[in-house]
């Protein structure tokens, strides 16, 4: 079935584009993990081109620092991730050993170091054990397939219940098809600006390195950058994005109607896979779109809307059922955005709420029946402009309390 006529979806999630392999292997790098894949290698058998988003925290962990290095290598064939231990607030040892990881790869499918990009996610502040994932390395090079996506996609969970990929098959004007797919992992510390999460896309079709750059910028704006689940900014969020080509012709001009039906192919999977890590928030009961409109500036929408997403107070109050609008309203004068309350409103899946800045004459029983629901949207319209942001969030769980108390 075609996705708008342009996409269609398809299987195999991060090696559904043609010339990319996957393999995992367990290194027991918790000691609850023993026997659980914790270990995932990506390779291209072709050379590629690379793009990648990191985090915006100022405090990197080692992987982020490595991979950054390495992104200005021309041909970037491999991606090896590992979760259970972030190598992050690890110092010089903690650099050495996310090179060691990319070593290791290097050795065992017969590529440079600098040809590696390194993902860790799991707890802070722990030295990796640097040689049981040098041996991992290796044994998920021995067993690389391209029938491996979802296994990659299930080794690079942490407190995720289930594997988040994706994939779709495009084509262009001259009737050349492609592919792209890809795996994320995220379930908690999730905040706009990217969350602490890892994502890996793939796609075969023939891209110039500048502007798959270009291109990833604009889906992560539009997908990862509009997540929230607990405000809480990761050391090690990442987002790959490798090209490899395989599909054939001419690289996709950034001025031709191609280019802008694979930023739309782009778009559509990380949006996908956006939604699945918010879907999957830790404890969390309710998934909720903040989508605020009538905004002066894009800017102050996108206050409003990351203020109500944020707020403990609204989401608690999602959790408990209760449509408390006041909340909502609070968090929006305090968001710094231009605001005029007597202008404000506030709409539960097209219910309104709060009209002209006051309570309106629904019922609070037909409010409530909304926020009971598993999913619903919360609309705020501001009335000063035409201004509109949108962001993904969640209620607040003691189930969320329960699962951050320790690991």
């Amino acid at each position: 079935m075609a996705l708008d006529g342009l996409l269609t979806p398809v299987p195999g999630g991060v090696t559904a584009a043609a010339g990319f392999l996957a393999g995992v292997a367990c290194c027991s790098i918790k000691p609850e993990n023993l026997k659980k894949p914790d270990l995932a290698l990506l390779c291209s058998e072709v050379p590629a081109v690379a793009a990648a988003v990191f985090t915006t925290n100022k405090i990197k962990a080692a992987p982020v620092k490595v991979s950054a290095a390495h992104l200005r290598t021309a041909d970037l064939r491999a991606v090896v991730l590992n979760s259970g231990n972030a190598n992050a607030c690890t110092g010089l040892e903690g650099i050495e050993h996310a090179k060691r990881m990319a070593r290791a790869v290097g050795w065992n499918v017969g590529l440079r170091e600098r040809q590696v990009l390194v993902c860790s996610t799991g707890r802070i502040g722990v030295p990796l054990p640097i040689e049981r994932i040098e041996e991992g390395v290796a044994r998920a090079a021995a067993v690389l397939a391209p029938g491996n996506g979802k296994a990659a996609a299930r080794a690079i969970m942490t407190s995720d219940t289930f594997p988040k990929e994706h994939a779709v098959r495009g084509g262009t004007a001259d009737g050349r098809a492609y592919t792209l797919g890809g795996m994320a992992k995220g379930a908690g510390m999730i905040n706009p600006n990217m969350a602490t999460m890892l994502c890996v896309l793939t796609t075969d079709a023939p891209l110039e390195k500048k502007d798959l750059q270009r291109a990833l910028s604009v889906a992560v704006e539009q997908s990862f950058n509009r997540i929230t689940v607990d405000g809480d900014m990761s050391t090690n969020d990442t987002v790959i994005l490798l090209a490899n080509g395989r599909s054939g012709g001419q690289p996709l001009s950034p001025s031709s109607r191609d280019f802008e039906g694979f930023q739309a192919a782009l778009n559509h999977v990380t949006r996908n896979l956006a939604r699945m890590i918010v879907e999957d928030g830790e404890g969390v009961s309710r998934f909720v779109e903040v989508h605020v409109s009538g905004a002066a500036t894009f800017q102050d929408a996108r206050k409003a809307a990351e203020a109500v997403a944020n707020s403990s107070l609204v989401k608690c109050a999602w959790h408990g059922g209760d449509p408390n609008w006041g909340r909502i309203v609070d968090a929006v004068g305090y968001s710094g955005a231009a605001v005029r309350e007597e202008m404000i409103d506030v709409y539960y899946n097209g219910l309104i709420a709060v009209k002209a800045g006051i309570g309106s004459k629904t019922p609070p029983s037909k409010l409530a029946e909304v926020v009971r629901e598993r999913k619903f949207t919360v609309h705020v319209h501001l009335g000063l402009g035409s201004a509109e942001y949108a962001v993904y969030t969640t209620d607040l769980t003691p189930e969320y309390v329960r699962l951050n108390k320790g690991e």
